[in-house]
């Protein structure tokens, strides 16, 4: 059997080129990958900055630690606190009086050069006593790098999910066509003696040398790209400047199995479909697909498209605002790329036979393509995949980002917006209305279980607040906000207007109980809470808007250190550009892996599919074809079927943002979609492109 599959490998090595190279670039993905992963979850241990020369360190608190229930008992959860709360002033002069102590800057921290044990007892629960390596939570940056990290993390995690999924989904495809055009051959096989079990195993062992090879170049392309992934993302700023990765050997281990698996799983449905050849087989003449949708293919497609379907409808009958989200529109559509594609032969035949096309060129495309439906079925599905992604991805991030424009325009009647950190306080002018608003947050308890923090808007004068303003109000009214009271939006518990509700401010302090004034919609995710200043603690202002007043209101706001543009300009300004950064590159790297896998799978469909119609392709020429002619039948043929992948793709895309779209009516928001059809048509071009020359440069040397 090892001499038969060998022997097997090296004579139709160009068929399994491109399921390598494929294989071998997914673990190597996977490696890279792994490798960052790891380099997030385990931090270098790095010396402290600002209190370097300390070794204790008094903190204020930075946590709201509250109890919850857990099971039959509670737990403490803490929650990060806007900022550090200041050392008591008290308790600062009792360290002064015993010990030496080193200020740095601000009243959050200092530095005692004492015992630790010894200021533990002193400062009790009054603050934070850190040592050694904790010393670091006062420094500055400390909360930069794990925020950045936990961006790296989802990225690299996210990215990581995806090709994976691709990479079992083109060498699933390379495994299933290249079984297809070795029918007469296992017919043969068949016909000397071989059984069923013989066939399957034979191909089983064709996958597993393929995946150990590829697997093991594979982890050796992933220790070369790790330091330039980690390079790439310090540059960019995405990650901490001392950020490095290396060291553990897991990732290389889950990459390699990773890939061996990839590569069985991908040839276990080929398989059983191998065992079924008979012996006639061998014998067969005709090339049309007379079997091309199995029932177990038909019936698993059926499926997965409609889990897809049912995931997205239950998703937005329970939590419309997760159709919003990137991690959302970057998983769900695999489950519907996944089904369309297994049912894809289903549709070539009936999508080919459709089409008019003129002269005998035009006929032989439809009727070759109706015909030959695995093979059209093989080119259309890469092209599905990255069609669909650039689709979903690019088109539900622009959705949103339209939408989150067009609902901040909407919410403010103000003329001018004034926005930039720290603003002064402005003095309105004779005749004029001016608002300004704040960054703060608040902490609420859901249920019993758990406790929520909610980034919130501070608001200095409600009165103008509530006249500049048009916010999406459910219930209540804004105008009611005071010292007392919250505006809160529908994700809130307890949402009733007149309840109380239980809040902690963003320094820790609390509880209050503030009266609902007024329920908003819940939107885009930026619709509220809101309170005033006095349940703010150090919040200021980074807007402020005004309405009335002439030019003597627009000197008013210029002196408060901002930048003062029209409503529309501000908002034209503010909108956000397709998230944060992690989020662009992140689309940007799945679309990526996308479109080199679709070029792989392309090239090793069409040059496997086409190097073996030389005995048709010379008929043609006998039948009186040009060699022109036969060319346009074969790029022809290959256009055609990125045609459908493109439909298709098209399809799950209208799918995707259809639901978003419903989503956005359901949560009140603005419904703004947006298709990309630049991304869109630049992925099928560069398919199409690909697979014209993948066709025509085999089908030129086999008409010479």
């Amino acid at each position: 059997m090892l001499i038969v599959v060998l022997s097997g490998l090296r004579a139709r090595w160009a068929s399994f080129l491109g399921g390598f190279v494929a294989l071998a670039l997914g673990v190597g993905l996977l490696a890279t990958l792994g490798l960052g992963l790891s380099a997030t979850l385990h931090a270098p241990e790095r010396p402290p900055q600002r209190f370097a020369s300390s070794p204790v360190v008094v903190q204020g608190q930075d946590r709201l630690t509250l109890d919850v229930r857990r099971g039959p008992g509670t737990a403490s959860v803490a929650q990060r606190l806007d900022r550090p709360q200041p050392v008591d002033s008290e308790l600062l002069h009792e360290l002064e009086a015993r010990w030496p102590v080193t200020p740095s800057g601000g009243p959050d921290a200092v530095g005692v050069d004492a015992p630790a044990a010894e200021v533990r007892a002193l400062v009790g629960d009054r603050a934070q006593v850190l040592t050694g390596d904790e010393r670091r939570r006062a420094d500055p940056d400390h909360d930069r790098d794990a925020d950045a990290l936990v961006g790296v993390n989802a990225l690299l995690g996210t990215s990581g999910g995806v090709t994976a999924f691709v990479s079992v989904f083109v060498v699933a495809s390379t495994f299933a066509f290249a079984v297809a055009l070795r029918r007469r051959e296992f017919g043969l096989l068949r016909t000397a003696g071989a059984t069923p079990g013989q066939i399957r195993r034979l191909l089983l062992a064709e996958a597993a040398a393929l995946g150990v090879l590829a697997s093991a170049a594979g982890c050796a392309l992933g220790a070369a790209g790790a330091p330039l992934l980690a390079g790439a993302l310090v540059d960019g700023g995405l990650a901490p400047a001392w950020f490095t990765v290396g060291g553990p050997a897991w990732p290389f281990h889950a990459a390699f199995w990773t890939g061996v698996a990839v590569a069985l799983a991908g040839a276990v449905a080929a398989s059983r479909r191998a065992g079924k050849v008979g012996p006639t087989a061998a014998l067969r003449e005709a090339d049309v697909d007379a079997d091309a949708l199995p029932l177990g293919r038909a019936l698993l497609g059926t499926g997965l498209l409609l889990a897809g379907l049912g995931l997205l409808v239950w998703t937005y009958a329970t939590d419309p605002s997760a159709l919003l989200k990137r991690k959302t529109y970057t998983t769900l559509p695999m489950l519907l790329i996944t089904g369309i594609a297994l049912l894809s032969p289903l549709l070539v035949r009936p999508v080919a036979r459709l089409l008019r096309l003129r002269g005998a060129v035009g006929t032989l495309v439809r009727e070759n393509s109706a015909a030959s439906v695995r093979r059209t079925a093989a080119v259309a599905a890469p092209v599905l995949v990255t069609v669909a992604l650039a689709g979903t991805l690019f088109g539900s991030a622009a959705s949103v980002t339209r939408a989150k424009g067009a609902e901040g325009r909407e919410q403010t009647v103000a003329e001018y917006v004034v926005s930039g950190p720290g603003l002064r306080p402005v003095t309105a002018p004779a005749g004029a209305v001016v608002s300004p608003t704040g960054p703060t947050s608040v902490f609420v308890r859901d249920g019993d279980a758990a406790v929520v923090k909610y980034g919130a808007r501070a608001v200095t004068d409600p009165a103008a607040f509530a006249e500049l303003s048009r916010l999406p109000v459910v219930a209540g009214d804004p105008r009611d906000l005071d010292d007392r009271s919250i505006v809160v939006n529908e994700e809130f518990e307890r949402r009733g207007v007149g309840e109380t509700v239980e809040v902690w401010r963003a320094d820790g302090t609390g509880p209050v109980r503030l009266r609902i004034a007024a329920v908003l919609a819940l939107g885009t995710g930026d619709n509220g809470p809101y309170v005033t200043r006095a349940n703010a603690p150090g919040s200021v202002p980074d807007r402020i808007d005004a309405r009335g007043g002439g030019t003597a209101a627009v000197r008013a706001l210029e002196a408060s250190g901002g930048t003062v543009r029209t409503a529309g300009a501000w908002a034209e300004a503010a909108r956000p550009s397709n998230g944060s950064p992690q989020a662009r590159l992140g689309m940007v790297l799945v679309l990526g892996i996308a479109l080199v896998y679709t070029v792989i799978g392309l090239v090793n469909t069409l040059l496997m599919a086409t190097s073996v119609r030389g005995g048709e392709l010379a008929s043609l020429r006998l039948a009186g074809a040009t060699r022109a002619q036969i060319l346009r039948v074969v790029t022809g043929e290959a256009t055609l079927a990125v045609a459908i992948g493109t439909l298709l793709g098209l399809a799950v895309t209208a799918l995707v943002l259809g639901a978003l779209g419903a989503g956005l009516a359901a949560l009140s928001a603005p419904v703004a979609l947006a298709l990309p059809w630049a991304t869109v048509g630049a992925a099928a071009g560069v398919c199409a492109a690909v697979a014209i020359a993948a066709s025509a440069l085999p089908a030129w040397r086999l008409t010479r």
